[in-house]
């Protein structure tokens, strides 16, 4: 399931770092009612004289990199959806505000041009999405979409009731939005995908350390899914978990890691690392055995055919 399907929390009072425990994004289970609360856990070869190499140096190919020479990065959308009508069995999504701001002035300072919704109904939300598709985006490098929400897996929920997010991402395939045809299209999620909770595992050694894409030619066919990146919160069947206070675990990880890197590392490295915050950084505890310590690992699926830097 996705969205923010959890247990409605009860009010308590913020501390200092504003934690009022963590919420799945996940349908209410109306059988219990507990509160969440977030923890976190605190020489190779010489070199050649005539040709030295650094090894913070970065050789990028230009033909598998995507081209951002254009007069705009692009249109970013913000989907936030907090308030649910009675009919859904969804709670209020405390926090995702949080989010939302965040969001915005992160896509803002990589060069988007962002536009948040809140409260949006399914009808909405596919007009929008629909509106946004048929835009020119000719003199853009890229498009993004943020979704805020409850969900289930293969699900997004509107103010409303709950859509396909395919029935979202479909409207941008090469063949309804010819305008990014061969530019990267990105969409990043933060819903539950499921009810399952993951209880992580204790590891025995502590944290480690450490096919030819061409130029878009007019000849050649490209599949009409090509150039799609989907960001998860979570991996399909889980929770995924939402702060009232701080904001979802999933979301803060992102904006951190682009303000820190947005500008220097690849879209995969960025994901990466985010995937590294949230699996280490945050855990949940409850003074119920059966929803504390439970982790989470963010999910990307990706048909990206080059390297995307902004």
């Amino acid at each position: 399931m996705e969205g923010d399907q959890s247990s409605p929390v009860p009010a308590q009072d913020e501390d200092q770092d504003g934690d009022q425990g963590d919420t799945v994004d996940a349908r209410p289970d109306r059988r219990d009612r507990y509160s969440f609360f977030g923890r976190r856990k605190k020489n190779g070869p010489e070199q050649q004289p005539e040709a030295p190499v650094s090894n913070q140096c970065r050789i990028v190919n230009t033909t598998f990199k995507y081209n951002m020479d254009y007069k705009k990065v692009g249109k970013c959308i913000i989907i936030n959806n907090k308030n649910f009508e009675h009919q859904t069995g969804m709670g209020t999504r405390n926090g995702t505000d949080k989010d939302a701001g965040e969001l915005f002035k992160c896509f803002k300072n990589l060069g988007f041009e962002v536009v948040t919704y809140n409260d949006r109904r399914c009808d909405d939300m596919k007009k929008l999405l629909k509106q946004a598709a048929d835009e020119n985006h000719s003199d853009a490098a890229c498009f993004a979409c943020i979704f805020l929400s409850h969900g289930e897996d293969g699900f997004i929920y509107g103010t409303d009731g709950m859509m396909e997010i395919k029935d979202l991402t479909t409207f941008f395939r090469g063949d309804k939005c010819r305008t990014l045809i061969g530019k990267p299209k990105l969409f990043f999620i933060q819903a539950c995908r499921g009810t399952t909770f993951d209880d992580g595992i204790q590891t025995d050694s502590g944290l480690a350390d450490d096919t030819e894409v061409t130029d878009a030619n007019p000849r050649y066919k490209i599949p009409v899914e090509a150039d799609f990146l989907l960001a998860y919160s979570t991996v399909s069947g889980y929770f995924s978990w939402r702060n009232p206070g701080r904001g979802s675990w999933f979301v803060q990880s992102l904006c951190s890691i682009l303000n820190d890197h947005g500008k220097q590392l690849e879209i995969m490295q960025i994901l990466t690392r985010v995937n590294y915050m949230v699996a280490t950084n945050y855990e949940s505890q409850s003074d119920d055995p059966r929803y504390s310590e439970k982790k989470q690992i963010p999910c990307v699926v990706s048909m990206l055919t080059k390297e995307l830097y902004f």
